[in-house]
């Protein structure tokens, strides 16, 4: 109990005000939560039934090795993803695990988490579906005009194709340009943004100078709600 309490008073000062918890029931989304035996889980976990709550933000402290790197998510925006990321973290999911993909491209500067293989290849054994969103700025010097702007703080989802959403998500380091094919369910703290600026800082091992693991060591000890 104090532990949560705790969290909530962080939630207080991160975002100033305190809603973890507050949320209305109005009606369950239909998810399309799937298992996917193609793709077994790549750790033992439930795969969670369609959320009731809709409404609210939920604080989810992030431990790692280069300070907190805490998030905001928000339910309204997306309810399925933002039910999803909390199911796994409860479960222990996302403990003990490293960031295995940071980008450095002039239009995609993101560091990318969420597979307990570090192989960019694991996932929860399930999938479910899209939650897009739809007042994305428009990217800017896009000739093809499809492009929108993924703003610096954002937490989204990566995917492997439509409605093929699991466990690896992506927060964004510097405004990036993508077409809006990933569901944003969350905003990073200005304390994470601080450790997010300090993993990049680092740089890309490997050959590849724009896009591979990241050479400053971003281990998720702990992924806990509040």
């Amino acid at each position: 109990m104090r532990r949560i309490a705790a969290c909530a008073a962080a939630v207080a000062l991160a975002v100033g005000f305190i809603t973890v918890g507050s949320a209305s029931a109005v009606g369950r989304p239909a998810c399309g939560f799937t298992k996917t035996p193609d793709e077994p889980p790549a750790r033992p976990v439930s795969m969670p039934r369609d959320p009731w709550l809709t409404k609210g933000k939920v604080k989810v402290r992030i431990k790692t090795s280069q300070g907190d790197l805490s998030v905001v998510l928000d339910r309204s925006k997306a309810p399925c993803t933002v039910h999803n990321f909390v199911h796994l973290a409860d479960r222990g999911f996302y403990d003990r695990t490293d960031c295995h993909r940071l980008t450095a491209y002039p239009t995609l500067k993101v560091l990318q988490c969420g597979d307990p293989t570090g192989t960019s290849e694991g996932g929860p054994g399930y999938k479910f579906k899209d939650e897009l969103p739809t007042d994305l700025k428009p990217a800017p010097n896009d000739p093809s005009g499809l492009r929108r702007v993924y703003e610096r703080g954002f937490v989204a989802m990566a995917n492997a194709g439509p409605d093929t959403n699991g466990s690896q998500f992506f927060l964004v380091q510097s405004d990036s340009s993508l077409k809006p094919n990933y569901t944003v369910f969350g905003t990073i703290t200005a304390e994470g943004l601080g450790t997010l600026d300090k993993i990049a800082a680092g740089g890309i091992a490997g050959e590849d100078p724009l896009d591979g693991p990241p050479k400053v060591r971003a281990h998720l000890y702990r992924v806990q709600p509040c």
